[in-house]
């Protein structure tokens, strides 16, 4: 039920206004209708959120603190907002701005502003991967405490309120991105959806913070939220986040073996949290230790093995250098307590078409964005410089870690890149000549449905025009073009 009241009271930021109708509840809204750009503006209080930044430069703990948060014109009241990424807030961590306020007309602070004390250290896992190593950016500008505006968010709007939600949803990814426009990322979930892949939504939007000019920024949806289980999965089995420190190795069956190396981010009332754990400390032995034959006897009853070659199609038809065997471990793990199996659900996509760093065009066979065109020392939001994901001591016997040598062949070949990185499962499965050849099958018949067919290019057509026609006072008719034709190189190829 939704209400309205006439006059909007401010919880968390009295002095910075938002327009809209305070509502509570679940709100119905068509927020991820693609045809048009949307709106999100935050009001938070400047106090806490110095703090918020302080306490993220001292030890990389993301506080979540109070806002207000408005969408399509529906005010929620005390939601919660942290910060969302590891690498992205590189240059965050390193100090410079934060202490002394935040620009475009940040309010005084607020008696009753609520924060979080249990944080979160840096290991999300990857998201939000905003530029190189060398400085962290948001478009063609550095990130800076000064700019909350152009920082990558995390929102919830039942964190100090429960039961609110929007267009059936309660969390909210405000991403980082390399580039003006995120249509690579934007383009990229686009073809997961059409191929079948769980993923995420998205929505291009008008952010701002505190009365700040708008920004565009690509807004998603998170599959920690209970309510995306809920569509996806019928809220049922469990879903996992891939830590990005850890890797897909076997540690035990308990939830203590997996700290930093997976969160269960939903269990369904199907399952306990030990229950969940047990599974998936069954699949990651049985991954890492299975002699070469029952992986291939057995693997299609413990994963959706189709399921994961489209996956893996799909990051090689993007060109996703940072994928589920990319430094970041980007992935997260569903399991279905009823068929006993698996699924891989896809996240993080702003590195796709090569990062948009130029090279243009896929690289001949690979797998998991193996083509990276230009974007392999781009840092994504992995958290880390190193490889991550592979087994102590190097894959079974038997198990060739495919491509990682700079073949190009069909199991995994080259161009991986200069992003680094591995995993257990997707080396053993396309080692293994039948799930190599099901993949190679997958990889050509996504290509001739999403590709060849022009779906792809007409999905791009229709969101270049949508941002000339509804964001061109964000972002250059020029830039717009130019990711654009980087985009279109790579599909045409």
């Amino acid at each position: 039920m939704v209400l309205t009241a006439v006059a909007c009271t401010r919880s968390s930021a009295d002095d910075t206004a938002l327009d809209g109708d305070v509502v509570t509840g679940a709100v119905d809204g068509d927020f991820w209708d693609m045809s048009t750009v949307h709106t999100m503006s935050v009001a938070l209080d400047e106090d806490a959120y110095d703090e918020m930044i302080a306490a993220y430069q001292d030890d990389q703990t993301k506080n979540w603190i109070e806002a207000d948060v408005e969408i399509d014109g529906s005010v929620f009241e005390k939601a919660g907002i942290k910060l969302k990424g590891n690498s992205s807030l590189r240059s965050l961590a390193g100090g410079g701005a934060g202490g002394g306020g935040m620009g475009g007309g940040a309010p005084g602070g607020g008696g009753d502003q609520a924060s979080d004390g249990g944080g979160d250290q840096a290991s999300d896992g990857g998201g939000d991967g905003m530029g190189a190593a060398g400085g962290d950016t948001e478009g063609d500008g550095t990130i800076s405490a000064d700019d909350p505006t152009g920082l990558p968010w995390v929102i919830r709007l039942d964190k100090y309120t429960d039961g609110q939600s929007f267009s059936g949803r309660t969390e909210f990814v405000v991403r980082g991105s390399n580039t003006e426009t995120s249509l690579n990322e934007a383009v990229a979930l686009d073809v997961l959806s059409e191929a079948g892949v769980p993923a995420e939504k998205y929505a291009f939007t008008r952010f701002s913070v505190n009365g700040a000019d708008a920004k565009l920024r690509l807004v998603l949806d998170l599959p920690d939220d209970d309510l995306w289980n809920a569509d996806a999965f019928d809220s049922t089995g469990a879903t996992f986040k891939a830590d990005s420190g850890g890797d897909y190795t076997y540690r035990g069956d308990t939830e203590e073996d997996y700290t930093d190396v997976f969160d269960a981010k939903f269990v369904g009332d199907d399952l306990t949290d030990e229950e969940s754990f047990a599974a998936l400390g069954s699949f990651l032995q049985f991954i890492n230790e299975s002699e070469d034959d029952e992986f291939a006897s057995d693997l299609g009853s413990r994963l959706d093995v189709d399921g994961f070659a489209t996956y893996l199609a799909v990051q090689e038809l993007v060109q996703n250098s940072d994928d589920i065997d990319g430094p970041g471990n980007n992935s997260y793990l569903h399991y279905d307590p009823s068929a006993e199996r698996w699924e891989v659900v896809a996240w993080d996509q702003n590195l796709s078409f090569g990062g948009m760093g130029g090279g243009g065009g896929r690289g001949g066979g690979g797998q998991g964005g193996g083509g990276q065109g230009g974007g392999g020392d781009m840092a994504s939001d992995a958290g880390g410089d190193e490889a991550t994901g592979g087994m102590p001591g190097g894959v079974p016997d038997g198990a060739q870690a495919p491509g990682r040598d700079g073949d190009t062949d069909a199991q995994g070949g080259g161009g991986g890149g200069g992003m680094g990185g591995s995993n257990i499962l997707s080396e053993r499965f396309l080692a293994e000549s039948t799930f190599a050849d099901l993949y190679e099958e997958t990889l050509a018949s996504v290509e001739e449905a999403v590709y060849t067919s022009g779906t792809a290019s007409d999905r791009l057509e229709t969101l270049i025009a949508l941002l000339k026609a509804e964001a061109s006072d964000l972002v250059d008719s020029a830039d717009v073009d130019s990711d654009g034709e980087a985009i279109s190189a790579v599909i045409e190829s």
